[in-house]
C-alpha cells in the first residue's frame, strides 16, 4: 500500500524538476468560503500529471529504461510521460483518443514522444496501449492507477498543506482518480481534519457511481467538455484510496464548468481547461454548503485548453451567466420600427451585437421578425430589457 513516506520520496526526487507551483487567493470570484486555487494549470507542461509521470519513470530500472515507455491519455499525462521519459533519455510513445485537442497532441509531439491517435475515448486509447505495449515490451506509465504515479500526484497534497496550513478543506477534480487519491492520503496523513472532496463532471461520474454503489463500475459512455476527467472507469487502487480518505464526491454540469472557466479567466486572470475549472464549478455552484465560511483551497489541475475550444466555452459560459442573449422581437414592417427597438435597447444600457430581419407568414403582411443578438450584465438586465420592450408594445417571441 502507498504510504506517506513514499509520497515524501517522491516530493524529493521531483525537487528541481517539478515547480512547487503558488496558491494564491482567489479574491473576486463569487464564493461563500475563503477560496484559495492550487495553480497546477501552471506547472511543467500545463499540468500536475508530470509530477507522477517523473516519479515513475525515475524507479524503473536500466533494463526498463532501455525498452522505453507506453501512455495513453486524453492528453496532460501524456505530455507529463513525454518530458519525463525525454528528461530521463527514453523513448515513449503515447496513445491519445483522436479526438483529443490538438494544442495537448502538438506539445505531446513537442516533448519528445511518438504519438497514435485511436478513435473513441480515453479507455479506447488504452486498449490500443496495451496491444502495443505487448508487442514492444515496453512499460506502461498508467495515468491513474499505479501506485508510484499516485505518489506523485500525492506530492500536491503535500505541499497544500505546507503552503496553507490553517486549510479547512481541500476540493479535487476527479477522472481516474490518481489525483485525488494522492492528495487524500498524502493531506489526511499530515492533517486528518482537513476534509478532502472531489469534483466529477456530470456526464462522466464513473468514481461517484462507484463509491455509491460500492464496486467499481464502468460507465456505457462519457460525454464532457473536461475532457482530462472523462474517464469510463476508476482505477482498483484509485477506488479503494478514494473510499477510504476521501470525504465526498459531487458533480458539475458542462455548463457549471463553462462558467467557471469564464470566472477564472475573467475575474482571476487564470487560464484553466474544463478538468482544472471542476473544483471552483463546484464553489461556485454551491455543491459544498458544509464548507461556507471555511477555508478551501481548489486544486486547479491543468490549463490546456484549445483555443478554439475556449472560444466555444467562453461563448457558452457568457449565455450562462446572463452575459449575452438573443431576443426575438415581432415588428410592424414599417419605417422606425428597428429604430424604436435599438433606441430602447441602447437606453437600457446593452450592447447589440448582430441584427437579423426576417420576414414569416406568422405574422401576416405587415409583420416580421427582428433577431437581435446583446450583450448584456446579467439575468436581471435581460429581464428589465424585455419588460421594457413589452411595455412599448413589441412581442417577444
Amino acid at each position: 500500500m502507498l504510504t506517506l513516506d513514499k509520497i515524501r520520496d517522491a516530493q524529493r526526487t521531483l525537487a528541481g524538476v517539478a515547480h512547487k507551483t503558488d496558491i494564491i487567493r482567489a479574491n473576486r470570484l463569487p464564493a461563500d468560503c475563503d477560496l484559495y486555487l492550487k495553480t497546477e494549470n501552471l506547472q511543467l507542461t500545463g499540468s500536475f500529471k508530470v509530477r507522477g509521470a517523473y516519479y515513475k519513470i525515475s524507479r524503473l530500472s536500466k533494463e526498463e529504461k532501455a525498452r522505453g515507455v507506453i501512455a495513453c491519455s486524453a492528453g496532460n499525462h501524456a505530455q507529463g510521460v513525454a518530458l519525463a521519459a525525454t528528461k530521463n533519455g527514453i523513448r515513449s510513445l503515447i496513445c491519445l483518443p483522436a479526438g483529443a485537442p490538438l494544442s495537448k497532441v502538438e506539445a505531446t509531439k513537442g516533448y519528445g514522444a511518438e504519438v497514435c491517435l485511436v478513435e473513441g475515448v480515453y479507455d479506447d486509447a488504452y486498449q490500443k496501449a496495451m496491444e502495443l505495449q505487448k508487442e514492444y515490451g515496453a512499460t506502461f506509465i498508467h495515468p491513474f492507477d499505479d501506485e508510484d504515479v499516485i505518489a506523485g500526484q500525492g506530492t500536491i497534497g503535500l505541499e497544500i498543506v505546507e503552503q496553507l496550513n490553517d486549510v479547512d478543506a481541500v476540493v479535487v477534480p476527479v477522472g481516474g482518480g490518481g489525483l485525488i487519491s494522492g492528495v487524500a492520503l498524502a493531506v489526511r496523513s499530515v492533517a486528518p481534519h482537513v476534509k478532502v472532496y472531489g469534483v466529477q463532471a456530470a456526464g462522466a461520474p464513473s468514481m461517484l457511481h462507484a463509491l455509491r454503489d460500492g464496486r467499481i463500475e464502468a460507465l456505457s459512455s462519457v460525454s464532457t467538455i473536461a475532457d482530462g476527467i472523462a474517464v469510463k472507469q476508476p482505477g482498483k487502487f484509485t477506488y479503494d484510496y478514494c473510499k477510504n480518505y476521501v470525504n465526498g464526491i459531487v458533480t458539475v454540469s458542462d455548463e457549471e464548468i463553462a462558467r467557471a472557466i469564464l470566472a477564472l479567466l475573467e475575474q482571476e486572470k487564470m487560464i484553466a481547461e474544463g478538468a482544472g475549472a471542476a473544483p471552483v464549478a463546484a464553489i461556485l455552484a454551491g455543491k459544498f454548503p458544509e464548507l461556507n465560511g471555511k477555508k478551501v483551497c481548489c486544486v486547479v489541475s491543468g490549463g490546456n485548453i484549445d483555443v478554439t475550444i475556449l472560444s466555444r466555452i467562453i461563448d457558452r459560459g457568457l449565455l450562462m451567466s446572463g452575459r449575452k442573449c438573443t431576443l426575438n422581437i415581432e415588428v410592424l414592417d414599417q419605417p422606425g420600427q428597428l429604430v424604436k427597438v435599438t433606441r430602447i435597447i441602447a437606453d437600457c444600457g446593452a450592447n447589440i451585437t448582430s441584427v437579423h430581419h426576417e420576414h414569416a407568414s406568422e405574422t401576416g403582411i405587415i409583420g416580421c421578425f427582428v433577431r437581435i443578438e446583446l450583450e448584456t450584465r446579467d439575468f436581471a438586465h435581460i429581464a428589465h430589457i424585455r419588460e421594457i420592450l413589452k411595455s412599448e408594445g413589441f412581442k417577444l417571441v
